[in-house]
């Protein structure tokens, strides 16, 4: 498809989907023309906030919706399955919120719709798609630091979040490894590619859901990645990669990194910042700006953001579960 304005609808109206619309409705290529939630009331009052001109109570109705070029789905994860779905079948290109879905299988089914139906589909793991790490994944690739030997990354809140919270809520797909585990695991994904054995521990809550988890997922090539996240204790969301010749690090924030370290052997340290172009760190137009790229394009996925590398993911959080113990209302065993 070629267009020069992509018109985008929203589908759900929480905080992610309110940053996301923050930047859509500043970028001179984009239009936001629809809203979907589950009541028409706070779909009304998302439309008004950002001035969009349709608002529907339900989620079909903004699937149907010809005026829409993608949606962009922004629900827990738990319904993202069902939402995503829904709006491929009836022809609109999708943006879907990380972790992508429950599992894999779920994965597989979007991923399939996708193709079958010649839609453009991309998880929103915006990360991949900041020039920071951009720049970061290029040095690495081109062999700035040798040989890749371990990569470190963690994503810890402090909490402490209540037993009614929805990242502790099983049928929400709660816990710390699908809502903040996917960073690191994609970190080391988007530099190692899918690991080929994988170990796990974790603290599980009385719901059953992960409150902290850590990772060892290794390679083939004797690469090892040790990655951890929790609900119940803040941590520096700092990452590191090391290699034969050398060591990078982000030291902080390190999916919306605004800046690294590049650490050679006899060499003094080199820090690489985010340009003045660049916006603030916690900028979702670089996501935004490489799906209109994609879809004037003609294309049906990205090249930052593949979707093998999404199943990849996914199957690695899938594997992370087994090993711990964690199963979602629904699934089979």
């Amino acid at each position: 498809m070629a267009v020069d304005r992509v018109r985008w609808g929203i589908l759900a109206t929480g905080g992610i989907a309110a940053a996301f619309t923050a930047d859509l409705v500043d970028m001179a290529d984009a239009e936001v023309v629809a809203v979907a939630s589950r009541t028409d009331a706070s779909a009304k009052a998302f439309a008004e906030r950002f001035g969009i001109p349709k608002a529907y109570g339900d989620w079909a109705s903004l699937a149907e919706d010809e005026d829409v070029d993608i949606v962009y789905v922004a629900t827990p994860h738990s319904a993202h399955r069902a939402a995503a779905g829904m709006c491929l079948e009836a022809g609109r290109h999708v943006l879907c919120e990380k972790a992508f879905t429950l599992n894999s299988g779920e994965a597989e089914e979007l991923v399939a719709l996708a193709r079958r139906h010649d839609r453009f589909l991309m998880e929103a793991m915006w990360m991949y798609c900041n020039p920071v790490v951009r720049r970061l994944k290029a040095l690495v690739d081109d062999g700035v630091i040798g040989e890749v030997r371990t990569v470190q990354a963690d994503f810890g809140l402090a909490g402490p979040f209540p037993p009614s919270h929805r990242l502790r809520d099983p049928a929400q797909g709660g816990g710390a490894l699908l809502d903040l585990g996917v960073y690191p695991v994609s970190f080391a994904q988007l530099l190692l590619g899918e690991p080929s054995d994988i170990s796990a521990r974790a603290v599980l809550s009385d719901e059953g859901v992960d409150l902290q988890t850590g990772a060892l997922l290794s390679w083939e090539s004797g690469a090892l990645a040790s990655v951890h996240c929790s609900i119940h204790g803040g941590t520096p969301v700092a990452a590191s990669v090391t290699g034969s010749e050398g060591r990078i690090d982000i030291p902080d924030g390190f999916f919306f990194a605004d800046r690294f370290v590049l650490h050679r052997d006899g060499r003094e340290p080199e820090e690489f910042t985010a340009g003045p172009t660049h916006g603030p760190r916690n900028s979702l137009r670089h996501e935004a700006a490489e799906v209109m790229r994609a879809l004037r394009a003609g294309e049906t996925e990205s090249p930052l953001v593949p979707l093998d590398g999404t199943l990849a993911v996914m199957r690695t959080l899938d594997t992370i579960r087994d090993r711990i113990g964690v199963r979602y209302p629904g699934e089979v065993n």
